[in-house]
């Protein structure tokens, strides 16, 4: 962000909260201000655990075959790998959810902002602060859709596993085990990446929080 973006976001953060203090907070910009930044944490640590599921998925699926070859009870094997992507298909559903509160906190935040900015009586600081406001506010909806993308790439991902781990049954009883081997492959490369999108998110959060919602 240019020096002089930064400066008008630092005004109408300076002019927003010491007006609420003056007005008792009338809009509860302190409220929102903390709820946001408890979504921040909410959502980063539901994406570790979400992490480390899927990598504990992506363990099992890739080592299924080497399971299979020693295995006595192949039925059970199968079932110990369905069972692993039914727990990660749990955690990337309150990882969406904790996202959906991220969300709408932020959004509660920045109508928050908004409605002061506008109760404003000098119309050339409302026009110069609605339009931080404003772009403020559209760069991290780009951040927030993002994210949504990403989940849906992990809620994509995992039903793909599901239908790879059909397929191995299958191959398994036709003796086809190394067809399925590049599906695996595609899944475990992937992981990383998405991943590292939601990091970005994040990181993109507590920035926002850090160097600007919380600059006063």
């Amino acid at each position: 962000m240019k020096t002089n973006q930064q400066f008008a976001l630092l005004m109408i953060l300076f002019v927003l909260i010491t007006s609420a203090c003056r007005q008792k907070s009338p809009e509860k910009l302190p409220k929102y201000k903390d709820k946001f930044r408890a979504s921040i944490a909410s959502f980063e640590s539901q994406k570790k655990k979400t992490d480390a599921r899927v990598e504990n998925g992506v363990k099992r699926l890739s080592t299924i075959q080497d399971a299979l070859a020693n295995a006595k009870d192949v039925d059970k094997e199968f079932a110990k790998v369905y069972g692993q992507w039914g727990k990660v298909d749990n955690q990337v559903k309150k990882l969406n959810k904790d996202y959906e509160n991220l969300k709408e906190d932020a959004n509660n935040l920045f109508n928050a902002m908004q409605k002061q900015t506008e109760s404003l009586n000098d119309q050339k600081t409302k026009g110069e602060l609605m339009a931080a406001l404003n772009k403020t506010r559209g760069s991290y909806d780009e951040t927030l859709q993002k994210t949504s993308l990403a989940i849906e790439k992990l809620r994509a991902l995992h039903d793909e596993a599901k239908d790879v781990i059909k397929a191995l049954e299958v191959a398994v009883s036709l003796g086809q085990i190394a067809e399925i081997s590049s599906g695996l492959k595609s899944i475990e490369d992937r992981v990383g990446s998405i991943m590292e999108e939601l990091n970005q998110t994040i990181a993109e959060s507590k920035d926002l929080y850090d160097q600007k919602i919380n600059t006063f």
